[in-house]
């Protein structure tokens, strides 16, 4: 396993600021994943490991854009109509016998290699039949509906860049350069568990005082889907030994180990503790709402994340901090999300000093432009305002105060990693 440096993150003051936070993470972070060969089937949503480089031109022959017929513009009449007589046929895989004749036309199909001697396709639906002669209006412009070989992509180009998460136009793009196979990150083996005496697996009966376990299925959902090789340990007591052995042991054949909860600083709250004791904490306590309880961290060759455990706080920080770190981890590219300037529709005050998160969703107004609405509660534990939300309105810790009709940065969830 690939070892980061043991001062990745620099130590942080206490209630550090989202921004420097974030600054800490990209700067110090490096991927730790090997490379491994897979089949082009296979590659989508891998990280790229090494860049495709075009070993050819795409499209490899000039080509028709339509069905039609092609011709040297040379042999048009400089005034009026001009009649050519059809010499020849070319449909897509099946290229026309010889170069044109001069002073001839080809039957032409979408895709078909243009002969040699013609430069310009006119529109089927734009000529005239007459026998076997083919009747173009004036007005044709010279190379109207060619292709060029390498169009599209040149030979010796960098097509897909290190780093990049193949999509599916990722892969059409490889299969169209003949590509079989792409060289793509291994996954980021990550280790996830919940801590606390109260939470019960969704199933089972749930004891005075109980709750469901909804973070560890949340969460475990967002790191699949980001691609990670996942294990979950499942719920871990709240005692400082369960959580020591657990820490311990995933460390040690994990690229990360993610706990949810337990990292505030309550009697029962053993998370930090641990990893003082196992390796070393880099930064806690952030500067931030919801989820100021987030810890980064240490212990032997593994990253160490603990999200508070409040839901939506879990979630928000696994997006906002983990995702980013995760990414480059598994070999990827750090990904800043793109956020969006719209008119918020309420007025707010806020505290200063701290960076806040406001689930919203986007609406249409009378006036046809978009406004970004507040959901009504801001608890951390309301986990519905997630399903409920478009995505999240970012407040710098500057601002005191919104009205209606202020300019917001709003974060879409699939900005965030979010999506269906």
């Amino acid at each position: 396993m690939t070892r980061l440096r043991d001062d990745c993150f620099a130590p942080g003051a206490e209630r550090m600021k989202a921004e420097d936070a974030l600054k800490l993470l990209e700067e110090r972070v490096c991927p730790v994943v090997g490379a491994e060969e897979v089949a082009l089937s296979e590659a989508h949503g891998r990280f790229l490991a090494a860049g495709v480089v075009s070993d050819r031109d795409v499209p490899g022959f000039d080509n028709s854009a339509i069905d039609g017929y092609a011709f040297a513009f040379a042999d048009l009449a400089a005034k009026g109509e001009t009649r050519l007589p059809v010499t020849d046929r070319a449909a897509a895989g099946h290229p026309a016998a010889k170069a044109l004749e001069p002073g001839g036309a080809v039957r032409i199909f979408t895709g078909a290699v243009v002969p040699e001697g013609a430069d310009t396709v006119v529109m089927e639906e734009d000529i005239a039949l007459k026998g076997d002669m083919v009747v173009i209006p004036p007005g044709i412009a010279r190379g109207a509906n060619y292709r060029k070989a390498g169009e599209d992509i040149q030979k010796g180009s960098v097509v897909l860049e290190q780093g990049l998460r193949l999509r599916p136009q990722d892969i059409g793009v490889a299969a169209s350069l003949g590509r079989a196979s792409l060289t793509v990150g291994e996954r980021l083996r990550a280790a996830l568990f919940s801590t606390g005496d109260e939470l019960r697996e969704p199933g089972q009966p749930l004891p005075d005082g109980g709750v469901y376990d909804s973070n560890r299925y949340m969460l475990a959902a967002m790191l699949r889907n980001m691609g990670c090789e996942l294990s979950d340990l499942g719920i871990l007591p709240d005692t400082e030994t369960a959580v020591r052995d657990a820490i311990g042991e995933a460390a040690a054949d994990h690229h990360v180990v993610i706990t949810s909860g337990g990292a505030s600083r309550g009697e029962e709250d053993h998370v930090i503790t641990v990893l003082r004791a196992l390796g070393s904490v880099h930064f806690w306590q952030l500067a931030i709402k919801p989820g100021r309880p987030l810890a980064f961290g240490q212990v032997g060759p593994a990253v160490f994340v603990g999200l508070p455990g409040n839901p939506v706080a879990a979630a928000l920080c696994l997006m906002r901090f983990a995702r980013p770190m995760l990414t480059v981890l598994a070999g990827g590219k750090w990904p800043e999300p793109v956020m969006y300037r719209v008119p918020v529709d309420f007025d707010l005050k806020k505290k200063p000093d701290r960076r806040e998160w406001l689930r919203a969703s986007l609406m249409t107004g009378e006036d046809g432009k978009r406004w970004a609405r507040r959901f009504p509660r801001e608890g951390s534990g309301i986990l519905t305002s997630l399903t409920r939300s478009d995505g999240l309105i970012e407040l710098p810790e500057d601002l005191t105060a919104l009205s209606r009709g202020d300019l917001v940065d709003f974060l879409p969830f699939s900005e965030l990693g979010i999506t269906s």
